[in-house]
């Protein structure tokens, strides 16, 4: 099937590209989840209004990039969330929960979809993420996880 992505997909491309997937990947995961639209010959307007907001809101040269890898390195983020008495999570730490935790211990806004979790966040204590700023540039973001 030939969709449109809405959204970056990891490991499939970026917002605004046209690419072929399986029927089932397209109809129960990518659709619903407002990743992709189908395409259309009309959806080809679609795809360059795509594209002109992604250039708006990408980081457009690895410079802007590793100054913003910088600012994500020097701050210090502490989550503080529920949790039992032998230090285990009542649920897990988000990738929304963590761009909301950068930009409230004053680092720079950071897109949900652009920080990847390695496992599931399910304990106190120290944890590293990496936060895609650019195709060559990564950033790694210490957070400290305490109890609420």
């Amino acid at each position: 099937m030939k969709i449109i992505l809405t959204h970056e997909v990891s490991g499939l491309g970026a917002a605004g590209d046209v690419v072929d997937v399986k029927d089932g990947y397209a109809r129960n995961y990518l659709i619903p989840r407002k990743f992709a639209i189908r395409w259309t010959k009309g959806g080809e307007k679609d795809v360059e209004q795509i594209r002109r907001a992604r250039k708006i809101h990408e980081i457009q040269t690895i410079e802007q990039a590793n100054q913003v890898k910088g600012q994500l390195e020097a701050v210090k983020v502490r989550l503080a969330v529920r949790s039992g008495d032998a230090g285990r999570l009542f649920g897990s730490v988000t990738p929304a929960d963590i761009a909301s935790a950068i930009k409230a211990a004053g680092g720079p806004e950071v897109d949900k979809r652009r920080i990847e979790l390695g496992a599931p966040i399910k304990t106190l204590g120290a944890h590293e993420t990496s936060v895609r700023l650019h195709p060559e540039v990564a950033a790694k973001v210490n957070i400290e996880v305490i109890a609420a």
